[in-house]
């Protein structure tokens, strides 16, 4: 029995494993491809539609004074853009400094949110801001974001230029990657998953995942789908099944930077992740049970992924680890053997080679620092993931039984420099 369970597990890891490998050379090919979906943009460019920038704020005095800076710079034409600062409910200084920039420039708003139907989470404050927004198109930035000057101009451009995308996700990049160690693991995470989940899915698929921030979504979409689902902590995730079951792709366009912040400290970490762990069980819950509803069958690629991540392959990761360890102290009798060794040898070279593939599509980022910190990563932070999932599981069942409301965590900011 115990050697059934370990080929099992073996067999749901490495599933795993092959199916990343696919999706990092797919992320390679649109790496390849991509500027020429950006040449394409440039030539006869038709007017340019009008942009709603969505930037949902509670407590962000911290940060918030360098993402309106960021928003003067942008290169589009100010009479054709609106940036809505909705002011979640703060209890700092927020309003009180966009406020000052909306009396300089008037394209920048303030929405002021009010209990009770305010500071619940980010769903609710992007709602406010939608409500008030004229844009055709809408898109969406966190209150830490500093997008590049041309940020917003490629993700207009590029849903204007092509009818099939619902919605056109940019790429993001850590500005503050080298403070700490944990920051550097950040780093290099999410330049992995942007180029092996995101671009990979693009390449193979067509799909994408709309994040948390840098994107842009047709209006007429979101009215459609009556705006973002309040009860989801995974605001972003939800949404994006909706657009696909419309019929529309997911554009993965990384001209298109910001810079973001990382949580500097392994307690902020730790809550932030729980949350877009329990928002994607939400997910998985929410339409598991309703695939057959659904009229775009595609999106069973995206639930499954998910599923198959959250539960089985972490599942799976957490059986082999169990037996390994038991095995230490009580002889199971397991005929694998040096087999299983082996396995592990070449799944651990596995991983190395995909992220470093990763790391190798960013200018000055395959350097022997992020090397080492990769092989670091493999043995620590990427282990840390099984216990916050199992952790997160557990929050979202106990939700689920007990009918618990869902409480959003605003994750902490910390001070950077202009």
């Amino acid at each position: 029995m115990i050697n059934l369970l370990l080929y099992l597990s073996l067999f749901l890891i490495w599933t795993m494993l092959f199916y990343h490998a696919f999706l990092m050379v797919g992320g390679y090919f649109h790496s390849l491809k991509y500027k020429q979906f950006e040449k394409g943009l440039l030539k006869e460019v038709e007017d340019l539609p009008t942009v709603s920038i969505l930037i949902p704020a509670h407590n962000e005095e911290v940060v918030i004074e360098n993402t309106l800076k960021s928003m003067i710079r942008l290169n589009y034409p100010k009479d054709k853009l609106e940036v809505i600062v909705i002011n979640d409910n703060s209890s700092d200084r927020t309003g009180v400094i966009v406020e000052e920039y909306a009396r300089q420039f008037s394209f920048i708003q303030v929405v002021n949110t009010k209990p009770p139907n305010a500071g619940k989470g980010k769903s609710g404050a992007l709602n406010q801001g939608l409500k008030r927004s004229t844009g055709e198109i809408i898109a969406v930035y966190d209150a830490d974001n500093m997008p590049e000057p041309d940020a917003i101009y490629y993700l207009a451009l590029g849903l204007q230029k092509d009818e099939k995308a619902g919605a056109i996700v940019g790429k993001f990049r850590v500005v503050n990657a080298n403070k700490n160690v944990l920051t550097r693991l950040i780093n290099i995470e999410t330049l992995t998953f942007q180029w092996l989940a995101q671009a990979g899915r693009w390449f193979w698929f067509k799909m994408t995942t709309i994040p948390g921030t840098n994107f842009a979504i047709r209006r007429s979409i979101l009215e459609k789908l009556n705006g973002w689902d309040e009860k989801a902590l995974s605001e972003d995730t939800e949404l994006s099944m909706r657009v696909y079951d419309l019929g529309y792709y997911i554009r993965f366009f990384p001209s298109a930077i910001t810079w973001e912040q990382e949580p500097e400290n392994l307690r902020v970490w730790w809550r932030q992740r729980t949350r877009w762990a329990r928002g994607n069980l939400y997910v998985i819950f929410k339409y598991l049970f309703k695939l057959h509803k659904l009229k775009n069958k595609k999106v069973f690629i995206d639930l499954f992924y998910f599923l198959f991540t959250y539960l089985l392959f972490f599942g799976g990761v957490l059986l082999s680890h169990a037996i390994f360890v038991v095995n230490l102290f009580y002889d199971l009798e397991l005929k694998i053997g040096v087999v299983s060794y082996v396995l592990l040898i070449v799944g651990f070279l596995l991983f190395v080679t995909e992220v470093c593939l990763a790391l190798s599509l960013e200018k000055k980022q395959l350097t022997m620092k992020n090397f080492l910190t990769v092989l670091f990563m493999y043995f620590t932070y990427s282990q840390l993931w099984i216990f916050l999932v199992v952790y997160s599981s557990i929050l979202e069942i106990k939700r689920l039984v007990f009918k618990q409301e869902v409480k959003w965590y605003k994750t902490k900011r910390f001070q950077q420099a202009s």
